[in-house]
């Protein structure tokens, strides 16, 4: 399960109406709870799409701001515990892209779809498994605290 505030939610749900037609994405920062399986997101970082040659269906975050991430929030007690993207004009459901670009065991992945250019659904996804070799994701309870 992820819990996150209201106002994380649709903070990453804007982020993806503001970057349309192209997909937006994302950090979620917190921490894994005691509850087995729970995540708590405390902060949301928007991270720049880096990529050029499809943008309105793919998504990349640049390694070395991901690595700054994970630092800064590691120094305020924070944990990367997911990652969020938009799908413009596309369901808010992973695609064998996505899967295959999840790298982050035991992680949410949230999923805005954004319709015309306003957020619609949003779903999270945890990518299970122990490798790359039996990854997959799971449908996971997305709950606003």
């Amino acid at each position: 399960m992820l819990k996150l505030s209201s106002l994380e939610y649709e903070s990453l749900r804007r982020h993806g109406e503001e970057t349309y037609p192209h997909e937006c994405c994302g950090v979620l920062l917190g921490r894994f709870t005691d509850e087995e399986g729970v995540r708590m997101v405390t902060s949301t970082v928007r991270c720049g799409n880096t990529r050029t040659d499809s943008p309105q269906n793919r998504y990349n975050i640049d390694p070395l701001e991901l690595v700054r991430i994970q630092r800064e929030g590691r120094e305020r007690g924070e944990d990367i515990v997911g990652f969020y993207h938009s799908h413009p004009d596309h369901p808010a459901r992973w695609s064998t892209t996505d899967l295959a670009e999840a790298h982050w065991i035991a992680c949410s992945y949230v999923i805005t779809s954004v319709e015309k250019g306003k957020s619609a659904a949003t779903n999270s996804f945890e990518l299970c498994g122990t490798d790359e070799s039996d990854k997959g994701f799971v449908d996971e309870k997305l709950e606003i605290v």
